[in-house]
């Protein structure tokens, strides 16, 4: 699992994002609206989902925090069905409560219509990460990800941001298992980048199987205010606040 400096990660991962995105596309592997610019939906992302009924991991976890992104809608699906609290980020992390709450004891619709973006907005409740319980599993969303761990998202760097939020409120630890569920082509072979605030994984699921990844990388232990813009830092209501107490001086 190779380290990177920021800059050089940075180029690194857009060449494998259009990569992975070209060859999506070419094979016909990626579901409607496409691969480019997203983490893909792909065929066999139902039967990926099922698929955790193989981990101990899922099978003993209460509350799980799942990416929005429409591939993982199965997952989200699947725990709601099997009686898990879901949660899922408001996208880009642009309200103070910034999780949406999903508790199937509390929905009066099925877990198939709660579980697509819209129905976690109208059936879930919003919460702020002070207020969430203890994560048990985080299942994220990739463009390519690699055996030993690594994982390349979409580009905006929020998942690893959430992550860190997650853990700076002590709501998850450096022993809670991550994993991703991907088509096959996804999984690369090339040498993938990283920097200290990437995530890395512990599974990597697929239709096809269970791969536990080799990296032994220690995850984030928080937020690295470091790698943030004032920019970022700006939109997202909960790092002004955090900001604000730390005395942060972005750049």
């Amino acid at each position: 699992m190779a380290i990177r400096g920021r800059s050089q990660a940075v180029l690194e991962k857009q060449a494998l994002r259009e990569e992975v995105w070209a060859r999506m596309t070419a094979e016909g592997v990626a579901r409607f609206p496409g691969a480019v610019g997203r983490i893909p939906n792909f065929p066999g992302a139902e039967r990926a989902a099922e698929r955790l009924n193989e981990l101990s991991e899922w099978t003993e976890a209460r509350v799980v925090k799942v990416n929005p992104d429409a591939p993982q809608r199965p997952v989200r699906r699947l725990a709601l069905e099997q009686g898990k609290t879901v949660l899922m980020a408001v996208p880009r992390l642009t309200k103070r409560e910034g999780f949406i709450l999903l508790d199937p004891k509390e929905l009066t619709v099925s877990p198939h219509e709660a579980s697509s973006i819209r129905g976690a907005f109208r059936y879930g409740r919003p919460v702020a990460p002070e207020d969430l319980p203890n994560v048990d599993l985080m299942i994220m969303g990739s463009v390519a990800v690699g055996e030993g761990g690594e994982r390349v998202g979409k580009g905006g760097g929020y998942a690893d941001l959430e992550y860190g939020l997650l853990r700076q409120f002590g709501k998850i630890g450096p022993e809670t298992a991550v994993l991703t569920t991907v088509h096959p082509i996804q999984v690369l072979d090339s040498d993938i980048p990283m920097t200290k605030h990437d995530v890395p994984l512990k599974w990597i699921v697929t239709a096809e199987g269970i791969r536990r990844c080799r990296g032994v990388r220690k995850p984030p232990e928080g937020i690295y205010w470091d790698d943030l813009t004032g920019e970022k830092i700006a939109s997202i209501p909960i790092l002004r606040e955090l900001a604000g107490q730390r005395k942060v001086h972005p750049a």
